[in-house]
């Protein structure tokens, strides 16, 4: 195609200040993107106790508790504990030579038992 560049070179056209800028955003949003976090300290983030989550999924402080100590919680938990603080849970999937991808459940209906 024709009078194509490549972003690069477009952006080394520009004044330093302006490359420097476009590159500290970038490390800001790949920041983000990178950013891990437990349930426990998502909580407390949002400066939410585990009383308050805990009355909205109708289950017991302690259980919260115990959920934010597990190593391996259900998905399912994890996104109504998220659920409960007012968000939304979001799985991305990262490989080496592909670009993130966003998972999502299965848009499949469950099949009906034949009856005889």
């Amino acid at each position: 195609m024709r009078g194509m560049i490549s972003v690069d070179d477009w952006i080394a056209t520009l004044p330093i200040e302006r490359q420097k800028a476009i590159e500290a955003r970038g490390k800001e949003l790949i920041a983000k993107v990178e950013r891990r976090m437990t349930l426990a300290e998502l909580r407390k983030g949002r400066k939410i106790s585990q009383a308050t989550v805990a009355e909205a999924l109708g289950i017991g402080q302690m259980q919260i508790s115990r959920l934010e100590k597990r190593k391996d919680p259900r998905l399912s938990t994890m996104a109504r504990t998220v659920a409960a603080m007012g968000g939304h849970l979001t799985m991305i999937a990262t490989f080496p030579d592909q670009e993130p991808v966003v998972l999502v459940a299965s848009q499949e209906k469950p099949r009906r038992r034949k009856t005889a």
